[in-house]
C-alpha cells in the first residue's frame, strides 16, 4: 500500500515537472506575439474603453428623442398655524399631508439637434473603431519589429559563436606552427588575443540579445519575462511584389486603407455636426408637457357649518378616496425663442467654427504625412535591398580573402596580425549581411502595412 502511495506522488511531481518545464521552454512565433499583444496591450485597452464611451453617448443621443417621465411625491407634519392643503383654511393644529404626482416632458422640435447629436454619435462611434483598429497595426508593428531584432541577435551570436571556434581551431594550429618552427611566438600570442576578443564580442552579442529578449516581453507585457524566447524562423529576404509598385500606386492605396485618414476624415464629419447642433440653438423650441397632481390630509375635514357659523368636522376620507377626489391634470404646450442670451449661442457657433477649420487642416496635414510616410517606406525599402545586396557580395568577396589569408599563414606567408584584420573585416561582413537581412524584411513590412497587407498574414 506505501509503496503504491509512493509510486503516484512520484508520477505526480514528474508530470508536474514535465509541465513546468515545458511551459518554461515555451517559445512565441511572431504570430502569438502579435496575437497577446492585441488581447492584453493596455493602449488597446484603453481604446476599448473608448469605443464603449461612444456607444454610451450614442444611448444618450437616443434617450433625447425619448419623453421623460417621473414621478414624486412628499409627507409632511405641520404644527402651529399653517394652511390646510386640501380646505385651504389656516388652522392650527398638528396635523400632516401626503401629496403625489407625476410629469413628462418631451421635445417635439429644437432645431434639429437631437437628430445631430445622433449622427455626431454615430460618428463617434466609427471614429473610436477606427482609432482602435490603428492602435492594433502599431502595436503589431511594433512587435514584428522587436521580434526580428531577436532573430537579428540570435544569428549574430551564431556567427560570433562560429568565429570563436575557428579561432580556437587557429590558435591549436599555430601552437603546432610554433613548435615547429615555422611562426614566430609573436603570432600565437597575436592570436590569443584575438580568441579573447572573440570571447569579448560573444558577450556583448548575448547581452544584445537578452536585451532584444527583454523589450518584447515588456512589450508584451509579460509577468514572467525571465524565461521569454520566441522560436527560431527563418525569414528570406525575398524580393516583394509590392516593390514592384509604384510609390504613386502604393500611397493610392494606401488612401483607401489606411485608417489614418479615414479617422481624420471621420473627425472632420463630427466637427460639421457640432457646428449645425449649435446653429440650432438659433432656432425656436417647442416641448410638450403632462402632469398629474394628487393630495391627502389626516386632519378632519369641514363638511359644513352651523348656525353658530362654526365648521362641523367630519373625520378625514380614506386616503386613496381622497387621492381620487383630489387630481387634478395639467398639458400643455411651452415655446421659447432664444432672442438675447449674452452671445452664448453666436459665441458657441463661433467655436465650433474654428473647431471645424482645424478638422480641415488636420485632414490635410494627415494626408500629406501618409503620403510622406509611404514615399519614405518606400526609398527605405529599396535601399535596404540594395544594402542586403551589396552585403552579399561583399561577404562572398571577404570570404576568398580569408580563406586566402589562412592559407598564406599555415604557409608562414603572412603574419598573425593581417590574418586577424581579414578575419575582423570576414566577421563584420557577416554581421551586415545578418543586419541588412532583417533590416529590409522589416522594410518590406511597412511598404506592405501601407499597400494594406496585414503584418501577420492569416491562415
Amino acid at each position: 500500500m506505501k509503496h503504491t502511495i509512493s509510486s503516484k506522488i512520484t508520477l505526480i511531481i514528474v508530470l508536474f515537472l514535465g509541465l513546468l518545464s515545458q511551459a518554461q521552454s515555451k517559445k512565441w512565433t511572431l504570430e502569438e506575439c502579435v496575437d497577446y499583444a492585441i488581447k492584453n496591450n493596455i493602449s488597446i485597452k484603453q481604446s476599448e474603453l473608448d469605443t464603449k464611451s461612444a456607444s454610451i453617448e450614442k444611448s444618450a443621443a437616443i434617450g433625447n428623442f425619448l419623453p421623460t417621465f417621473n414621478i414624486n411625491g412628499s409627507h409632511s407634519w405641520n404644527i402651529g398655524l399653517n394652511q390646510n392643503i386640501t380646505t385651504g383654511l389656516l388652522e392650527n393644529q398638528t396635523t400632516q399631508f401626503t401629496s403625489a404626482g407625476i410629469n413628462s416632458n418631451i421635445a417635439i422640435y429644437n432645431g434639429m439637434q437631437n437628430q445631430n447629436r445622433l449622427r455626431r454619435a454615430n460618428l463617434a462611434i466609427v471614429a473610436s473603431e477606427y482609432q482602435l483598429s490603428k492602435m492594433k497595426d502599431d502595436i503589431s508593428l511594433n512587435v514584428a519589429n522587436a521580434f526580428l531584432q531577436i532573430l537579428f541577435n540570435k544569428e549574430n551570436l551564431k556567427v560570433q559563436k562560429e568565429q570563436l571556434s575557428n579561432n580556437e581551431k587557429q590558435l591549436l594550429r599555430s601552437q603546432e606552427l610554433v613548435n615547429a618552427g615555422v611562426v614566430p611566438r609573436g603570432d600565437l600570442l597575436d592570436i590569443k588575443a584575438t580568441v579573447a576578443t572573440n570571447n569579448q564580442a560573444i558577450v556583448t552579442a548575448e547581452n544584445a540579445l537578452l536585451i532584444s529578449k527583454l523589450s518584447l516581453a515588456q512589450l508584451l507585457q509579460l509577468d514572467n519575462f525571465q524565461d521569454f524566447d520566441i522560436a527560431d524562423a527563418n525569414y528570406d529576404a525575398k524580393e516583394s511584389s509590392t516593390l514592384l509598385q509604384t510609390p504613386a500606386a502604393i500611397f493610392a492605396k494606401a488612401k483607401e486603407e489606411r485608417v489614418e485618414l479615414k479617422i481624420a476624415k471621420t473627425n472632420l464629419e463630427i466637427a460639421e455636426r457640432d457646428l449645425k447642433i449649435s446653429k440650432g440653438a438659433y432656432q425656436p423650441s417647442l416641448h410638450g408637457f403632462y402632469s398629474l397632481s394628487t393630495r391627502a390630509g389626516y386632519s378632519d375635514r369641514i363638511v359644513g357649518i352651523d348656525g353658530t357659523g362654526n365648521p362641523i368636522l367630519a373625520p378625514a376620507l380614506p386616503v386613496f378616496k381622497q387621492f381620487d377626489n383630489n387630481k387634478g391634470h395639467s398639458f400643455g404646450f411651452q415655446m421659447n425663442i432664444p432672442v438675447l442670451n449674452g452671445f452664448s449661442v453666436r459665441n458657441n457657433v463661433d467655436r465650433s467654427k474654428i473647431a471645424l477649420d482645424r478638422s480641415k487642416i488636420a485632414f490635410s496635414q494627415q494626408e500629406l504625412d501618409l503620403e510622406r510616410n509611404v514615399y519614405t517606406a518606400f526609398t527605405n525599402a529599396k535601399g535596404a535591398m540594395k544594402a542586403n545586396e551589396s552585403a552579399i557580395i561583399t561577404l562572398e568577396a571577404r570570404q576568398e580573402a580569408y580563406n586566402y589569408a589562412k592559407e598564406k599563414f599555415a604557409v608562414g606567408m603572412l603574419n598573425a596580425f593581417d590574418l586577424n584584420q581579414s578575419e575582423t573585416l570576414f566577421v563584420n561582413a557577416q554581421s551586415e549581411v545578418v543586419r541588412t537581412k532583417y533590416d529590409y524584411i522589416f522594410r518590406v513590412k511597412v511598404i506592405e502595412f501601407y499597400f494594406g497587407i496585414p503584418i501577420i498574414k492569416k491562415q
